[in-house]
């Protein structure tokens, strides 16, 4: 019994020191037929948002088919991260508009 008591103690306390890692949102516009961050980084976990500036409809397609939002003039559309690697998208309707998103592993969590 004891040797559980330690073990709770020891575990509460591993706990109350370390922070979880917190997912940032990292927005990209889109405006002038181009989108505002050639290459965005970004880590597993983190919401990408989208913001059509433009008078004309937008896609944020990835090639490998991993997401599609579509938007509409003056409208936001978002993705969050689920795996890192490098990520080439562009606008369906605007072949020309391309970017890359570069996605790394969640931060660590940080200890107080």
């Amino acid at each position: 019994m004891p040797g559980r008591i330690l073990t709770a103690a020891f575990l509460l306390s591993v706990s109350l020191w370390s922070v979880p890692a917190r997912a940032e949102t990292i927005e990209i516009e889109m405006t002038n037929l181009a989108f505002s961050k050639a290459v965005a980084n970004a880590r597993v976990g983190d919401t990408i948002v989208w913001v059509n500036k433009d008078i004309f409809a937008h896609t944020a397609t990835a090639r490998n088919g991993d997401w599609k939002v579509t938007l509409p003039p003056g409208k936001s559309g978002s993705v969050v991260v689920k795996k890192k690697g490098s990520f080439e998208y562009y606008c369906e309707y605007h072949p020309n508009m391309t970017a890359r998103l570069v996605v790394a592993e969640k931060k660590p969590p940080k200890k107080k």
